[in-house]
């Protein structure tokens, strides 16, 4: 049941989860972590935000799962520089090869969004989170996203985003589904929230802005549009919007998210 991944792992892609840590990517599960629980952290990334809640639950032991022998040894990377102890799996989210009840916490991180049944994967991270524990998701909502000034070349990156997406079989307006996926995968007890990322700023701009216009011509998202017919121009027209975008000093950007905590 493994999906194509949009992003693909270009230094433009990485240059963006990176920057991701507990703090602006996990606030909702924060205060309900402590010393002690063991945790596993689904699609760990380059594991900036695995870092992070591995300090936080140390003494208790951390697992960061990521999909591939690629994608894992990016996390490795990281953590071979840190003092934390962390055990490294590489596994299906859908079809976890970990035995019934066994951490306290199951996080992932804009994974929901990408897999090809988020139903079947949250009945998964139930399945090995021990009874009462918590299973927490956070998914980014694109369809939600709003930008100031309105430039015709970001709605085209939209509407490229959305189709890519959809034909990797994921979801890309994952953020507002979370709610229902997890009902339907049978957690009874859910708190549903919301947050978002604000670039609004000339370094936030900067960041994201710069971060896009490489992405939309370098990464896997940008070799899949080609494939399928995309022309040059467009994705250069798109590239150009955001830097004038990263610009302008009145740029505005929200990045919406949904969130879950489930109680196993």
């Amino acid at each position: 049941m493994n999906n194509v991944y949009t992003h693909g792992h270009h230094e433009s892609v990485l240059r963006s989860h990176s920057w991701r840590t507990a703090e602006n990517s996990a606030g909702y599960l924060l205060p309900h972590l402590r010393p002690g629980m063991s945790l596993l952290d689904i699609g760990a990334g380059p594991g900036t935000i695995t870092a992070d809640l591995a300090r936080l639950v140390e003494p208790g032991r951390t697992t960061a799962l990521e999909a591939t022998d690629k994608a894992l040894a990016i996390t490795q990377e990281t953590f071979a520089n840190l003092d934390i102890e962390v055990d490294f799996v590489v596994g299906d989210v859908h079809a976890l090869d970990l035995p019934d009840d066994s951490y306290d916490v199951v996080h992932a991180h804009q994974v929901l969004q990408h897999v090809a049944n988020p139903v079947q994967a949250l009945r998964e991270m139930r399945r090995v989170c021990k009874p009462g524990g918590i299973v927490a998701a956070r998914d980014s909502d694109y369809r939600a996203f709003a930008w100031y000034p309105q430039l015709p070349e970001l709605d085209e990156w939209m509407e490229l985003y959305q189709r890519m997406a959809r034909a990797n079989g994921g979801e890309p307006d994952a953020g507002r589904q979370l709610l229902s996926w997890a009902l339907e995968a049978g957690f009874e007890k859910v708190d549903s929230t919301a947050s978002n990322w604000t670039f609004a700023d000339p370094d936030g701009r900067a960041f994201w802005g710069g971060m896009w216009a490489d992405r939309i011509l370098q990464s896997a998202m940008a070799e899949q549009a080609r494939a399928s017919g995309v022309p040059e121009p467009t994705l250069e027209g798109i590239s150009k919007a955001w830097r004038d975008w990263a610009v302008r000093p009145d740029g505005w950007i929200s990045i919406l998210h949904g969130e879950i905590l489930a109680v196993a």
